[in-house]
């Protein structure tokens, strides 16, 4: 008897939610209003787990390009197994590179070649894979954890709070259709209770969305650690690469057998322009290439064509971020981002 007792004010409660919800949708119900302050909080979880979606598979995405690898991966976290070691593409490049040295001849022009590149591809490889591992654990385990648990207990106790809110304006509305004083002070007596449940639990689910500020401090230190793994990972591949390049300059095989036309550069040439500073002495006339466009705003500047050759000439006290250029008997004041100095 008590059993079916419990169903039937389980089922009247239902019906009563069911019925508050449906007056409130053809507006014949007031609804009760979550505070501003109450709905930013709201707003603010709603645009995180969106956002940490999205920035986790895309991240997957950037760590690992192949979709298949990732199911398995993926699979293999479901069913908690360890996942096997893989070589990165350039491990496995570096092998071949090795293999192939070998196969030519240690002592042979090509054979040495392939066995340096081999060498440095693989520690590129190396570096790859140290920093997948590290961004995995810095940052998409962090994401996942928030959304695979944080977002589940946020969105639970909305959900409980959105019954108990339903609950409450549905002992609104019978106070309000209350038609004898007996059953007038019953209804005050379910509003009295409802509304306490529902401020009880309104101040628990404020406190859950309260908490995605401390997620985005940790997102923010997640980030800055998947910086930090990808700029070792790409200092290493650069360093590695630099020395690899003075390793084959300095062998003859490597240099240039001619020169074609006027406009031939070498390898010496490039790395020199890449590493010029942005301005050059003072009073020392340079070369410099047109990066892009310039419309000049007034008659102290000159206008620019992308990828032409100007002089430029830093000159004292003039602002950081300009610089004087001439083409021909053209003269005037140019952006220094807008430029590249060659010489």
């Amino acid at each position: 008897m008590e059993s079916f007792q419990r169903f039937a004010n389980d089922a009247a409660t239902a019906f009563s939610r069911a019925r508050q919800y449906t007056e409130e949708k053809i507006g014949h119900s007031e609804k009760t209003q979550y505070d501003p302050q109450f709905e930013n909080l709201q707003r603010r979880a709603d645009r995180t787990k969106v956002w940490t979606e999205k920035l986790c598979k895309q991240m997957e995405n950037v760590l690992q390009p192949n979709p298949t690898v990732r199911m398995e991966e993926f699979f293999l976290e479901k069913l908690d197994k360890k996942k096997r070691p893989r070589l990165t593409n350039h491990e496995v490049l570096g092998q071949l590179m090795t293999s192939a040295g070998n196969d030519y001849g240690p002592n042979t022009a090509l054979g040495g070649a392939l066995i340096k590149v081999g060498n440095v591809q693989a520690k590129i490889g190396l570096s790859e894979r140290e920093f997948v591992e590290t961004s995995a654990r810095k940052f998409i385990k962090p994401c996942k954890t928030y959304i695979e648990n944080d977002c589940k207990s946020i969105s639970k106790e909305r959900k409980l709070l959105a019954v108990k809110r339903l609950d409450l304006d549905a002992c609104k509305s019978k106070l309000k259709k209350a038609v004898s004083t007996e059953k007038a002070q019953a209804a005050d007596n379910d509003l009295r209770a409802a509304q306490s449940e529902f401020d009880r639990q309104h101040e628990i689910t404020k406190l859950m969305l309260d908490g995605v500020g401390s997620t985005h401090t940790n997102q923010l230190r997640s980030l800055g650690e998947f910086v930090e793994a990808q700029l070792k990972y790409y200092l290493t591949s650069y360093r590695e690469l630099i020395e690899l390049q003075k390793q084959l300059n300095s062998t003859d095989a490597f240099a240039p057998n001619a020169t074609v036309g006027t406009n031939s550069t070498s390898r010496d040439d490039i790395a020199n322009e890449e590493i010029s500073p942005l301005k050059p002495a003072v009073n020392v006339a340079s070369r410099a290439k047109v990066l892009y466009d310039y419309d000049a705003a007034n008659a102290s500047e000159l206008s620019l064509l992308a990828d032409e050759i100007i002089t430029v000439l830093a000159v004292p006290g003039m602002d950081e971020d300009w610089i004087m250029a001439e083409r021909g008997n053209q003269r005037g004041k140019v952006p220094t981002t807008y430029i590249q100095i060659l010489s």
